[in-house]
């Protein structure tokens, strides 16, 4: 009998400790276009969605408290998790180094990725620049060409084209402003343990304490 053909790659986005949440929005059109099976928010549920034109109601999204609990959560579903950062060990991008479904997980763009962060990674990869008038780059531009990559590797179909567009899917017709987060039992306990001691949160705060363009909860999709 001839074995069973193995299951596709798929690649997911692990959003933590971003500072300019709207760097989340950017970075979801990207995910959309490079065909991203799950963004994976740690921390903080709320993100600002300028800039995503529109691509996460495409996406879909899933909340988790703390990173251990998303590192379970992607191990089960089989991911290798690789850390986007330049640091010793990482390796070129452009060699393609996966070898599996992929979970990315983006840095603080100033700080990079944190050591607590750098602990539920398999492996990392840099991205090679060859200009001098900078240290790094935008997170979602970094994301943007990992992911790239990662499509080309996995042999993601290329979606049809008009003219000099990329066709768009038709919005799900389910669109509700309260959805639920899909949460384990596990998750939601240690959020609440969380708050009770006053964890730090990963997102930083714009000082206005202005939430009205936070639409995360809106953007969950039950399973």
């Amino acid at each position: 009998m001839a074995a069973a053909a193995a299951a596709p790659a798929e690649s997911y986005v692990v959003v933590h400790n971003v500072a300019k949440r709207h760097n989340v929005g950017t970075l979801a059109r990207s995910a959309t276009a490079f065909g991203v099976k799950e963004v994976i928010v740690v921390g903080r549920r709320d993100f600002n969605s300028f800039g995503s034109h529109g691509s996460t109601s495409h996406l879909s999204f899933r909340h988790f408290s703390s990173l251990p609990l998303a590192r379970s959560f992607l191990k089960e579903k089989g991911c290798d998790i690789c850390g986007v950062e330049i640091r010793e060990g990482a390796v070129d991008v452009c060699r393609q180094p996966f070898q599996r479904s992929t979970a990315f997980l983006v840095g603080n763009e100033g700080t990079g990725l944190s050591e607590k962060e750098c602990e539920i990674c398999d492996f990392f990869v840099y991205i090679p620049q060859y200009g001098s008038g900078t240290a790094s780059l935008n997170v979602t531009v970094a994301a943007s060409i990992v992911l790239h990559h990662f499509a080309v590797w996995a042999g993601f179909p290329e979606r049809i084209r008009d003219g000099n567009k990329f066709v768009v899917a038709e919005k799900p017709l389910k669109q509700t402003r309260q959805t639920y987060c899909r949460e384990t039992v596990e998750a939601v306990i240690e959020e609440r343990k969380s708050r009770k001691n006053n964890a730090s949160e990963p997102f930083e705060d714009n000082g206005n304490g202005d939430s009205s363009s936070n639409v995360l909860d809106a953007l969950f999709i039950e399973e």
